[in-house]
């Protein structure tokens, strides 16, 4: 079964409860569904890119397949990077919604959060 991924932008990173729960709407997430398979085809280069798992003092790289991811700003250019060099991305309306809040989440200086579903 494929898993599903939401991806949303926190605006405030001191206010995130200690135990965040699956509130996809509360972060205005956009779904990638993994059919294709992005995120499995990604994941060499995203098992790089340092994060941080259910909460900020569980640093770790990647993401929570199954779980909650929290990226920092300054990992967001690395999957940027991943995401836009990506060929679907040219018809694919996921793929560019995903790099669309990767962008504007590097232009306000905010963490993504990743719901792994």
């Amino acid at each position: 079964m494929a898993c599903v991924h939401e991806f949303g932008i926190v605006e405030d990173i001191s206010a995130l409860p200690e135990d965040i729960g699956y509130e996809p709407e509360r972060y205005g997430c956009i779904r990638v569904d993994d059919d294709a398979p992005y995120i499995d085809d990604w994941w060499p280069r995203l098992e790089l890119i340092p994060t941080y798992w259910e909460n900020l003092h569980r640093p770790e790289h990647g993401l929570a397949r199954w779980g909650i991811t929290l990226i920092p700003p300054e990992s967001l250019p690395a999957f940027g990077e991943i995401v836009e060099s990506d060929p679907r991305i040219k018809t694919d309306q996921q793929l560019a919604e995903l790099s669309r809040i990767l962008r504007e989440a590097i232009r306000r200086d905010k963490y993504v959060i990743h719901f792994g579903v």
